[in-house]
């Protein structure tokens, strides 16, 4: 099972996603280190456990936000580069609210796995034409949003538009420390088949790895449970044996 730390990243710094409430993210407190820099912190989970991949939703570029500090800029591309300079070794998952050709080919410039989350877009027409037809490296990211799927509904029915790499991404589940959507991943993974899934919000502990593994979770996306020291390396080691 692919275990897969999540950073948040919004003007510049990591900050503390819960519950979906961007309006509100702190920057994150870890027992990890005591600081909130994209760099330290990444550092600092490689310390804890040699992870292969780390997902990175830029909140900026996700929300359209303009840093207040420089007012022109709407994304953390520049740290983002920076991240995937200083740890070369890392497959980067980016979210980074990408809705249309032009955004997809700017950050294709990094050598970095790009997420297409439903909730960026209103039709099925927009989603598949905001990627080259050749391109069959992107993620999808399924959203689900604390008052439900957000996203065409086609592109949640029907697995004919999916790539392998499949996020559920559970919104209403993400920092509060109240365990995993087991319904929704259990319905989402009898359709899916062959497709890799992903679980995102939510899990506490390991016996949450262990029930979604149980399930034919593929991997899943966790900050919170690895900052709060709620999972070891020992434990992380033995998940993916």
């Amino acid at each position: 099972m692919q275990i897969i730390p999540v950073i948040d990243l919004l003007n510049g710094i990591v900050v503390h996603a819960k519950k979906g409430d961007r309006q509100h993210y702190q920057a994150i407190a870890s027992q990890l280190t005591s600081s909130s820099k994209p760099l330290d912190i990444i550092s600092a989970l490689l310390i804890l456990h040699p992870f292969e991949q780390l997902y990175i939703a830029d909140l900026n570029a996700i929300q359209k936000l303009s840093n207040p500090n420089a007012a022109a800029q709407t994304n953390n591309f520049n740290v983002i580069e920076s991240i995937a300079s200083h740890f070369p070794n890392l497959t980067i998952w980016l979210d980074a609210g990408i809705s249309n050709m032009t955004e997809f080919t700017l950050w294709s410039t990094l050598n970095i796995k790009l997420i297409l989350g439903s909730e960026n877009f209103s039709s099925i027409n927009q989603y598949i034409t905001s990627y080259p037809a050749s391109n069959t490296q992107h993620i999808l990211s399924l959203d689900f949003m604390p008052h439900g799927y957000q996203g065409p509904l086609t592109l949640l029915n029907d697995t004919t538009y999916w790539p392998q790499d499949v996020i559920i991404m559970s919104l209403a589940h993400v920092g509060a420390n109240q365990g995993t959507n087991v319904q929704l991943l259990t319905e989402i993974k009898q359709k899916a088949g062959a497709f890799n899934v992903y679980a995102a919000g939510g899990v506490r502990g390991v016996e949450d790895l262990h029930t979604l593994k149980s399930i034919g979770i593929h991997g899943a996306l966790i900050a919170t449970a690895l900052h709060d020291k709620q999972l070891s390396h020992e434990q992380l080691s033995s998940l993916q044996q």
